[in-house]
């Protein structure tokens, strides 16, 4: 199978960019490490660009996003060659099948074109969702669908936002400090029995109640948690250039001697 819009005379960029991967694969005259290829290969770049659209976006480097949005654009049409070649389906399905979903998922837009506030927006687009699993066959269960691949504190707040529409949740944030503390003393015993499965486990639900933190209190936890890795590094850095000031390497110093520096760069960082 190959892409309908695949004809010579189209000379848009797309066009271009589909018939330069389509080149890529060709099994006579193409690149040997392109054709050996396969999705699962693949995936892991089509993550990692995902990604580095978002270190773009996150740096206001729009050169850089143009780049990477060219980048994930490929591995998109890449995947979607592979596909073709298999007859399981080709580049122009895909668009006509997300272009479809976007009409299908705002009909306040494309149909009733009714002004909805943003919760109405956000309720409307969940049960639209809920509705496509249904026809798809997803209807395993009301947490069916999100996707085992997505990192791990994404994956918990997605969760938990369906199990709360299902009326599984709590009603106030205050109810969820509450649990959080019974997760510590629970980890607190785990560590005492130096049972390694069990210590593994509570882990797992301390970080599971942090992260249902954070979605009531509005919060994107992988966003929250990829900004702290940042600063941490951050602060890091200034304590080692200060170690460094002084003649000194972060492990000549004493961890009295560290939380000292540390906080001075906190102090610092806070008033400016």
């Amino acid at each position: 199978m190959t892409s309908s819009a695949s004809t010579k005379t189209d000379n848009t960029p797309i066009q271009r960019l589909i018939d330069i991967v389509e080149r890529l694969r060709d099994k006579d005259h193409g690149c040997p490490w392109d054709i050996q290829q396969t999705y699962a290969t693949i995936a892991p770049f089509t993550i990692e660009e995902a990604y580095e659209v978002l270190d773009s976006i996150q740096k206001n480097d729009f050169p850089g996003l143009k780049e990477e949005l060219g980048d994930l654009l490929f591995q998109v049409v890449f995947l979607s060659q592979i596909a073709s070649e298999d007859g399981t389906f080709d580049f122009d399905q895909v668009v006509n099948h997300v272009t479809e979903k976007m009409i299908s998922r705002h009909p306040h837009v494309f149909s009733k074109r009714r002004y909805l506030s943003e919760s109405d927006q956000n309720n409307n687009w969940e049960d639209i969702k809920e509705t496509e699993r249904k026809v798809d066959g997803n209807s395993s269960g009301s947490l069916s669908g999100v996707a085992l691949a997505l990192p791990a504190l994404m994956r918990a707040q997605k969760l938990q936002k369906r199990a709360s529409r299902q009326g599984f949740d709590w009603v106030k944030i205050n109810q969820v400090f509450d649990k959080l503390e019974e997760e510590i003393d629970e980890l607190q015993v785990a560590l005492h029995s130096k049972i390694a499965n069990n210590i593994k486990e509570e882990i797992g639900d301390l970080l599971f109640t942090c992260v249902n933190i954070a979605r009531h209190a509005g919060v994107d936890a992988e966003e929250a948690l990829r900004e702290g890795n940042n600063k941490f590094i951050s602060r890091f850095c200034q304590v080692e250039h200060t170690a460094e000031a002084k003649g000194l390497k972060i492990q000549d110093l004493s961890s009295t001697e560290l939380e000292k520096i540390w906080s001075l760069v906190k102090t610092t960082e806070k008033s400016k």
